[in-house]
């Protein structure tokens, strides 16, 4: 969710937002190396690039939901254990 603050016309992420990508991040590095699996590895599993992996696990970048379909398939997990 974003928002305007005062007078700037420019949005500002939610913190609920960021906890979201944050928490993503955070679960999929625990099960990719419970999984023994370097982020080259998850990486060409999932169909992405190694650096979008890397963004995704420091919670800089917004998934897509393909992105999530893709990394619950090759971590043969349910796409809600991301989100938990």
């Amino acid at each position: 969710m974003t928002r305007l603050v005062g007078s700037q016309s420019r949005p500002v992420r939610s913190s609920a937002a960021t906890d979201v990508v944050g928490l993503l991040g955070r679960n999929v590095r625990v099960l990719r190396t419970t999984a023994d699996l370097s982020q080259e590895e998850l990486a060409f599993r999932a169909s992405m690039k190694r650096s979008y992996l890397s963004d995704l696990e420091r919670g800089t970048r917004n998934p897509s939901v393909r992105a999530l379909g893709r990394l619950a398939a090759a971590l043969g997990v349910p796409p809600s254990r991301l989100l938990e």
